[in-house]
């Protein structure tokens, strides 16, 4: 008899279509004609399986699932049998196999921890009522947009239950025969139990065994066990065991690492006992109790209890001659760590968001303290406060000041404005440039007067004489590791080793990111340990963030040997994973300054009007960092951030309705969309080795590559004849300022450049005849806005004055608004006149908030701004005093 097939009717259930396989039935999406509702139906063809034993094994499924009702278990509607075939009824789940999504790769630690719970809680329930699964595999998940559900019983084995959990299956504890003959191996090899591929009985403990490979391949996208033969993946199985989690992903606690670990032990004895204590310590895993370190708060049973009996006595006997020493060496009580706060100044809010995140700092001498303050109008400047004060003031001359860090006599600060790395007196002198620095990234300074500090996002550490001159490297790249930075360098208390982070912008490079020690002027760095986090050395330990939970570690700076398991200090400590920073400063006097619990950097659409008035919301509030208008201005792509991986995605936003949805796929980062002209496309740069520019239909389809050299790219404007791409870019192998390039749509794509100077020349935007182009430089020593001739040569004019971030060619190329921290949104007026440009001054449109991106329709009426959460309940600065004593508790 032939299978049946879409359209044909088994009883009741018309079948729709053929939706996949599972363990051994043949699944169809079908209608149910009695109750009008969609189900799946498992169907076993006449003459696939023709012995008794296999039908045998699906009828076990459907009396073996009617009887598990728990919400991660798929529900059995009906079984039946027609024309000599078995079927079997199922809620029909929508989703994917988890077996399909890991051919994308692994998951994220909270998606591997949700599901895991999930199928501990299905294996618990199938367990407690006597129910082993024996095929566990990720083809035998689901996952649905309501969490995992587990399919196919079609291979359980009813052993006998225990307790009163027996009384309604007597007639299933009781087959006449074994579903298995002895020596006969069923389920899936690769998540097979030694005691099932020797063909013993299969208990739960079995089941955890695959469990334990399906989690292990939640978290690394690899199968625990692999063989190039059937008979070599036995022996892995039987005699290996798979590469540690943390090797594979260093963000992966212990914890999680040692449950899985005993997952797979070989010796059933030597496992998790049961489904409840796997879910009971993946739920502990997903509270924070990971970051501890320490081991489960439930362990598995070993033989021989009698083992307890001992470890009490020997662990009574320790306390007793621990309490007799300590009554004869009687000492004066430890510090005890003391907590506190700082509230902003009054009429302001702290500003941690993006690059204001690196603006906490403690003096080495633990007097004062420094952090990032937004004005009710929307400025913002550096200011300090003297810890045994209750005011903070301004620090003069910080205006655009980033990650500051202080001279070992605390008395200057370094920060890095305006391209370059500055320092300040605090008696109160003007700013000195120490060097150049295009975008920096953290530095330190040590007590022989020199700095170490990273000059851009994608090179490696330098070093500089605090009293200025040029900077020469002392770290490079491992590109062949796939390293694309260095930062946050932090000197040790020799002032000849330092800390710094390596890392890579790429998402799902964890094996990358690292913390290094290094030598000034000799030796290859040294691997300390792998973080996604800016590092600190004080009072013989590092700290660093790991799962937002800040963590100590013992370290031995002479030798530059990390001991001991690191302990949590805080919880839920603030992050800019875009920068990989965590929000904490530290000092050798003891101190710790940290911000926690703060909300994430969620930010709200606006319209505003040219006064500045609000006219309108867009969409829901979410983590934008930038957003660009389509020539209609009915459609925005704006770049979203994962905080957990730091990767920027690209969305659609329709601006009618508010609606968003994805509209790049990939795995690295996505940013910098400019539209076509004509609204059809977007190009947008992806991270790889060297940024390349890709081009999409904007209305959805195929990206495909547009153009691709060894330098990084962002595009900056389409022309409005749709014959050129400008763009900024960047000599990654010659470490060059940023300068501006244009590329032809077709034909032979062969980039020239526009400008290509020692200065930093970005934002490129030509006017809308194409006569034109606008531009920010530093050439000035600070960042203004220019416009120039194109392609050249021509007359040059300084458009801005103190100052600008952005600007764009609005009313047909007649007027230029552009924005700056110091003001808010400028007009300038524009008029050609032959070969050359006539100006009108600067006018002031509107003070504008604290924004994370924005842009303007083309007749210049409109704003769309990403602005800001308000926060209800201002977020304190916690300080801790004699921190260390937490350690010891």
């Amino acid at each position: 008899m032939k299978a049946p097939a879409a359209g044909e009717t088994l009883s009741h259930y018309r079948l729709i279509e053929k939706i996949g396989e599972g363990g051994m039935g043949i699944v169809f999406r079908a209608l149910d004609l009695r109750l009008e509702r969609e189900v799946a139906v498992k169907v076993l063809p006449a003459g696939t399986l023709t012995d008794e034993a296999a039908k045998t094994r699906f009828r076990q499924e459907a009396m073996t699932l009617s009887r598990l009702n728990h919400p991660h278990i798929a529900v059995v509607h009906d079984f039946d049998s027609r024309d000599g075939i078995d079927f079997l009824v199922m809620e029909l789940l929508e989703g994917e196999t988890l077996a399909a999504r890991l051919k994308k790769g692994s998951l994220p630690p909270e998606q591997v921890l949700r599901y895991g719970i999930e199928i501990a809680e299905a294996l618990d329930r199938a367990h407690r009522i006597g129910i082993v699964h024996r095929d566990l595999k990720p083809g035998n998940i689901m996952i649905t947009p309501h969490g995992a559900k587990l399919l196919d019983f079609g291979l359980a084995k009813l052993r006998k239950p225990e307790g009163d959990a027996a009384a309604g299956l007597s007639s299933l504890a009781t087959e006449a025969r074994e579903l298995t003959a002895q020596g006969t191996i069923l389920g899936t090899f690769q998540y097979m139990a030694p005691e099932q591929l020797e063909g013993k009985p299969a208990d739960a403990r079995s089941d955890l065994f695959a469990f334990g490979a399906v989690l292990y391949e939640m978290s690394t996208g690899r199968k625990a066990f692999e063989g190039k033969s059937q008979a070599s993946l036995i022996a892995a199985i039987m005699g290996g065991d798979p590469p540690p989690i943390s090797k594979i992903q260093p963000m992966s606690p212990p914890a999680f690492d040692q449950l899985v670990k005993t997952c797979l032990a070989k010796d059933t004895e030597e496992r998790w006992q049961t489904a409840h204590d796997v879910k009971l310590q993946l739920q502990w895993i997903a509270e924070g109790g990971s970051q501890v370190g320490l081991p489960a708060p439930v362990t598995a049973r070993r033989r021989g209890r009698e083992r307890w009996a001992w470890a009490v006595a020997a662990i009574l006997a320790l306390v007793a001659v621990g309490l007799g020493a300590s009554l004869w060496t009687r000492k004066a009580p430890p510090q005890r760590a003391v907590r506190s706060s700082i509230l902003p100044p009054e009429g302001a809010k702290f500003n941690f968001l993006r690059r204001a995140s690196g603006a906490l700092s403690l003096s080495p001498d633990g007097r004062y303290l420094t952090f990032s303050v937004l004005s009710a109008e929307g400025n913002q400047s550096l200011w300090i406060r003297p810890l045994d004060s209750d005011t903070a003031r301004p620090l003069p001359g910080t205006k655009g000041a980033e990650w500051p860090f202080w001279s070992p006599d605390s008395r200057f600060i370094a920060f890095f404005a305006d391209s370059k790395l500055k320092r300040i007196d605090l008696t109160g002198s003007p700013a000195v440039t120490i060097a150049e620095a295009g975008d920096g990234r953290g530095g330190s300074w040590n007590r022989d007067g020199v700095i170490v500090f990273a000059p851009t996002t994608e090179a490696g550490i330098h070093r500089v004489s605090s009293t200025g001159g040029t900077s020469t490297p002392v770290t490079r790249l491992d590109e062949e590791h796939g390293e694309t930075t260095h930062r946050w360098p932090s000197f040790l208390p020799d002032g000849r080793h330092f800390l710094y982070l390596g890392a890579s912008h790429q998402p799902g490079r964890n094996e990358v990111n690292s913390v290094y020690a290094a030598e000034l002027g000799s030796g290859k760095p040294k691997l300390l340990l792998h973080v996604r986090s800016n590092v600190a050395y004080a009072s013989g330990y590092l700290l660093y963030e790991r799962d937002r939970v800040l963590m100590a570690q013992r370290f031995d700076a002479a030798s530059l040997a990390l001991t001991g398991e690191p302990v949590p200090l805080a919880e839920g400590v603030d992050l800019a994973p875009e920068f990989f920073r965590a929000i904490f400063a530290v000092s050798e006097a003891g101190l710790l300054a940290l911000r926690a619990g703060g909300a994430e950097v969620n930010a709200q659409l606006k319209w505003y009007d040219r006064e500045g008035r609000e006219i309108g919301k867009v969409g829901e509030p979410g983590a934008y960092d930038g957003i660009v208008l389509s020539p209609d201005a009915k459609r925005a792509v704006v770049s979203l951030n994962n905080r957990d991986s730091g990767r920027a995605d690209l969305w659609m936003l329709d601006l009618l309705r508010g609606v968003r949805t994805r509209f790049t796929f990939g795995t690295a980062n996505e940013y910098g969309p400019v539209w076509s002209p004509d609204g059809t496309k977007v190009v947008y740069s992806v991270t790889a080795k060297a940024d390349d520019l890709f081009v999409k239909p904007s209305a959805g389809g195929q990206e495909e590559p547009f153009f691709q050299n060894a330098e990084d790219k962002r595009p900056t404007c389409w022309s409005g004849d749709g014959r050129l791409i400008v763009f900024d870019t960047k000599d990654l192998k010659r470490d060059t300022r940023s300068d501006i390039a244009y590329v032809p749509v077709s034909g032979n794509k062969e980039p020239k450049f526009y400008l290509k100077t020692e200065f930093n020349e970005t934002a490129g935007q030509l006017s809308p005849d194409g006569r034109w182009m606008l531009y920010l430089s530093d050439e000035s020593g600070k960042n203004e806005l220019y416009a120039a001739a194109f392609p050249g040569p021509g007359g040059k004019w300084q458009v801005s004055s103190g100052g600008a971030i952005a600007g764009k060619w609005v009313r047909g190329g007649a007027e230029i608004l552009y924005a700056d921290y110091e003001s808010g949104v400028m007009s300038v007026g524009v008029r050609a006149s032959g070969a050359s440009l006539d100006f009108d001054a600067p006018r002031l449109l509107f003070r504008m908030k604290a924004t994370l991106g924005g842009d303007i329709t083309a007749d210049g009426e409109r704003l769309i701004l990403a602005v800001g959460p308000e926060m209800e309940k201002e977020i304190p600065i916690s300080i801790l005093s004699h921190w260390p004593a937490l350690l010891n508790r």
